[in-house]
């Protein structure tokens, strides 16, 4: 079994539940270190100052905030220390609030929160309030000095915690100019575009899914780890650039009612889904 990577208590009201956090994701990245290409020895980074040219010794670093442009302050390890948070090695429940509330994009990191021994029954029974109010707790802790706003919610008869980002983390979509539907969308090609999304509609399966890219990519690492040639991957397809809205709606319509009547691909040519030549240009 995995190891905690934080032992505390979840605390709302008077009642505290001890808990441990484990990791909820694995995030799969390819990762490279970089190597010598002549004898293949890896390769080791060194900190250099630039006006002496020379190594600079671990003990001699200090850290610095840029404040303009090549001007920097100048922060010392116990000026921080001295501005921890304090690990009170509790999570606190500050409200709770309705999921569909919260945008995902304050979303972070994901942990499994596991009852602790004997915290089993008031662990359960957070659960079940959960459940049947249908909240999610949103709340503060400190872990490795760093305090964090979270949201802890019911999943499966058990509580997970996503680490989430502030108010002030997020960019509002008011700075990207953003173009907004206007009276230039017709309500046909609203009609077309809802059933569109209706006809490719179902249930979440997350297994579905794969990182492609990764695992080609690892293919070839296997295939040259065992001394195989390795054949290069044929150049993916560029779509089509859209032409006309209406048509690739209709096109794209067509052909979900086609693949969900498993194979009819032909279409009444009076209805308003037919697809017109243009769209296979």
């Amino acid at each position: 079994m995995p190891r905690p990577l934080w032992n505390g208590s979840i605390s709302f009201g008077l009642v505290n539940v001890p808990v441990k956090l484990f990791k909820a994701q694995a995030p799969k990245d390819v990762r490279f270190h970089q190597l010598h290409q002549k004898d293949g020895v890896r390769i080791q980074q060194k900190r250099i100052c630039p006006v002496e040219g020379t190594e600079v010794p671990y003990e001699e670093i200090v850290k610095g905030y840029e404040v303009s442009p090549d001007r920097y302050v100048i922060i010392e390890p116990d000026e921080l220390g001295a501005l921890d948070p304090k690990a009170t090695h509790t999570i606190d429940i500050h409200d709770f609030v309705n999921l569909d509330d919260i945008d995902p994009l304050y979303f972070d990191n994901g942990y499994y929160v596991v009852p602790d021994t004997r915290a089993e029954k008031p662990y359960a029974l957070l659960v079940a309030a959960m459940e049947q109010t249908r909240k999610v707790a949103i709340a503060r802790f400190v872990m490795r000095t760093k305090e964090y706003l979270c949201a802890v919610r019911p999943k499966d008869g058990a509580l997970v915690l996503a680490t989430m980002l502030y108010a002030d983390e997020i960019v509002p979509a008011s700075e990207l100019n953003i173009p907004t539907a206007g009276e230039d969308v017709s309500d046909r090609e609203i009609k077309m575009a809802t059933q569109l999304v209706e006809s490719l509609s179902g249930a979440f399966e997350p297994e579905k899914y794969h990182d492609e890219y990764r695992e080609k990519v690892m293919a070839m690492i296997e295939a040259k780890a065992e001394g195989n040639e390795v054949v290069s991957l044929p150049a993916s397809q560029e779509p089509a650039p859209v032409v006309d809205l209406m048509a690739a709606l209709e096109a794209s319509l067509a052909a979900a009612k086609g693949k969900a009547a498993k194979g009819t691909s032909t279409v009444d040519a009076d209805s308003e889904t037919d697809v017109p030549k243009s769209a296979h240009g």
